[in-house]
């Protein structure tokens, strides 16, 4: 008898086959002597649509909503149901005794896998595999240690009330919407009060007004001071900053106070998924999604980074015997700043409070993998990420840096100058870093009670306040981290869905600031459904659920009443909204109005504003997947007299489409060289050899 097991990928299904000794490859699954290895392409079932419940609902109508099912449905997922179909003709397969969850260890994953084995009504035993990376070693003890399903049962009532209420929220609002205002327009449980952030903070902006200040600086012996008033270093009149350089010109400086102190800065914790987010963003410009994707190919290509979608920032102490093999693996990649760990004969945390048990939920803090790391296989922006998580576990191995803080209050014509100085004593943790210099800034001299120095170089300085800066993605993050708005899996996909919608848009240096579109939709909507408190209230809910100690039924019968309440609140609104760029063209089939939005490549498009009519038409020429010889750009591709032809929106140079030969990709050539290998492939051995002889010559 045999064991199927259901992972969430192929990529990874693969490599579980590996391990198991699988080796007989079919299109849906491969198998071995005791496992069949199977997978899904993401999810392979989704909830019905409201048209699926009552053909009434495939148009769209005001008075039809809200939509609220008695009891929620599944189907599969049309793109993907070969795949769903081939599960479930493997599930009646009588040598089969039991299955094994295998998709990702979290709520999404658990999603995955349980709605597969409803449809597919699977009746025999069910055990989860729960691990935290993809690395052979990890594999081979995860499936030692399987655990029953039952023990999973509350996360997976958790991931269905979130699919389900964001189902009923969204579904509901965005349908109201739309049909009372005749646009498109998009509404949710977690992305709408999320808007409403980035909105708070365009009012702060244009709330602001620029005020005008000054300062004072003066070389005191070798330091260099700043006037100061009690806590206040801005003088607010240009008059009385003149006036108090003209009392200190020339005079002397009595030292009226000194203090030291030594202080240490610890550790900083272990990245999480969301802090990893924010530090990508701030220091190489990546947005949530793209960190995420490149998290994703480390932890499922790679191997060598653990579960990417924690949100613990702490390890549970059984890490702590591993934590030798991981350094090991990455001593090809940071020799130095390993090996003064590893010459040591104990292997020893420093940072000992990142072992904390309590504050790991399903999975620990980003770490290295035991997997040896090449990286020279890794792109650019793979080594930025990957950079940032290994020298944070670096850091919990260096000690804690010290320095001296010394403050100094000087007296001179009644006026306060005050010195700050920082002396470092040992980085310790932050030699790891990029921009770390060893040189220290010492004094020239020291200072003491009762010395008096000359006060010279005295300067004013003219400044305006600044208005407060639109938020970053690594200010949203923040923010949505706070008020506990998502969860560290699905905030780059808000963000990413409120761009898509185009209620915010993408400025240079990646500052995200609100459209007029997403400006009026947040004057539409319920004052609870744009406030994070009632959100964060709902995730709490959730999150209570999948401990077990919260109640599935009583929350989705709350969502349900205020999903009723927010329909009506649409439906009986009196307030008004122009559409976003709509232009003077008409729709060549229907007559009606046109707008100007953004295709996903960002190409503009024309969109009838008749939503029964579906009339679209591209403004800008599609990019295509060929590369500019000179800028490598992507080319346009255009379609003339001559035929299609390919050019370049930044250097404007024009290739002929036909002239440009085929190349194959990866994905192409792994296909081709799986028939060649396969034993019943119908390729020639002269096409093989061929094809061989190609590919040897390019990698040449």
């Amino acid at each position: 008898m045999k064991t199927l097991i259901l992972a969430e990928k192929p990529s990874v299904a693969r490599d579980m086959a590996r391990v198991l000794k699988c080796q007989r490859v079919n299109k849906h699954f491969i198998e071995g002597d005791r496992y069949l290895v199977t997978w899904a392409l993401g999810h392979l079932i989704e909830l019905k649509m409201p048209e699926e419940y009552d053909i009434r609902y495939k148009t769209w109508r005001l008075e039809d909503l809200p939509v609220i099912p008695k009891k929620m449905e599944t189907k599969p997922i049309r793109q993907t149901s070969a795949q769903f179909h081939a599960i479930k003709k493997l599930s009646g397969r009588a040598d089969l005794k039991d299955l094994v969850i295998a998709t990702d260890a979290g709520r999404e994953g658990e999603l995955v896998a349980r709605w597969i084995i409803e449809k597919i009504h699977w009746r025999k035993p069910v055990r989860r595999l729960w691990i935290s990376s993809q690395t052979d070693k990890a594999i081979h003890e995860g499936f030692r240690n399987l655990k029953p399903a039952e023990a999973y049962n509350n996360l997976y009532k958790s991931a269905v009330c979130r699919s389900e209420a964001d189902w009923l929220i969204g579904l509901n609002i965005s349908r109201a919407l739309t049909t009372k205002y005749n646009d498109s327009l998009s509404a949710g449980r977690v992305q709408t009060p999320t808007l409403s952030m980035i909105i708070h903070q365009e009012k702060k902006i244009k709330a602001f007004h620029p005020q005008p200040f000054w300062t004072i600086s003066a070389a005191v012996g070798s330091f260099t001071a700043t006037w100061q008033n009690g806590s206040q270093t801005r003088i607010l009149n240009q008059d009385r900053a003149n006036k108090i350089i003209q009392k200190l010109s020339g005079k002397k400086a009595t030292v009226r106070h000194v203090m030291t102190k030594k202080k240490t800065e610890r550790q900083p914790l272990l990245y999480d998924l969301t802090e990893l987010q924010r530090d990508a963003n701030r220091k190489f410009g990546y947005s949530a999604r793209k960190t995420l994707n490149i998290l994703q190919v480390l932890y499922e290509r790679y191997k060598i980074v653990t579960y990417p979608r924690t949100d613990s920032r702490y390890l549970t102490k059984d890490i702590e015997p591993t934590m030798r093999e991981r350094l090991k693996a990455i001593l090809s990649a940071y020799s130095g700043e390993v090996r003064p760990i590893l010459h040591k004969k104990n292997t020893h945390v420093r940072a000992s409070f990142v072992f904390n048990d309590r504050k790991v939920g399903d999975h620990h803090a980003l770490i290295p993998t035991e997997e040896p790391v090449f990286i020279q296989d890794l792109s650019e922006d793979e080594v930025h990420v990957y950079d940032l998580i290994i020298r944070r576990f670096l850091s919990i191995f260096y000690p804690e840096r010290t320095y001296m803080q010394m403050r100094a209050e000087l007296s001179s014509s009644g006026e306060t100058l005050v010195i700050n100085q920082t002396l470092e004593t040992d980085p310790g943790f932050t030699v790891l870093s990029h921009n770390h210099r060893n040189e220290v800034n010492q004094p020239a001299d020291t200072l003491k009670q009762g010395d008096e120095l000359p006060v010279l170089d005295l300067r004013i300085h003219h400044k305006m306040t600044e208005p407060p800066a639109r938020l970053s993605e690594a200010d949203l993050l923040t923010k949505m981290e706070k008020f506990g708005l998502g969860t560290p899996a699905t905030r780059a996909d808000i963000i990413e869905k409120l761009i898509q919608s185009e209620s915010i848009r993408r400025e240079s240096g990646g500052r995200l600031a609100p459209t007029s579109k997403g400006q009026q939709l947040i004057q539409l909507v319920n004052p609870d459904l744009k406030s994070p408190d009632l959100t964060a209230r709902w995730e709490r809910e959730l999150e209570n659920i999948a401990r077990g100690s919260g109640n599935p039924d009583h929350f989705m019968k709350e969502i349900r009443n205020q999903t009723k309440q927010f329909v009506q609140e649409v439906r009986t609104s009196d307030n008004t909204y122009k559409i976003q760029n709509l232009t003077e063209k008409k729709c060549p089939q229907c007559g009606s109005p046109m707008k100007e939005s953004r295709a996903r490549d960002g190409g503009r498009i024309l969109i009838c504003i008749n939503r029964a009519c579906h009339y679209r038409k591209r403004m800008d020429p599609k990019l295509s997947n060929h590369r500019c010889p000179h800028c490598h750009k992507k080319m346009e591709i255009h379609k003339g007299k001559a035929g299609a032809y390919f050019q370049c929106r930044t250097c404007g140079i024009v290739e002929k489409a036909e002239n440009i030969g085929k190349k194959i990709n990866k994905r192409e050539t792994r296909r081709l060289m799986n028939k060649i290998n396969n034993k019943n492939g119908s390729f020639s051995n002269s096409l093989e050899d061929a094809l061989k002889a190609a590919m040897k010559k390019e990698q040449e």
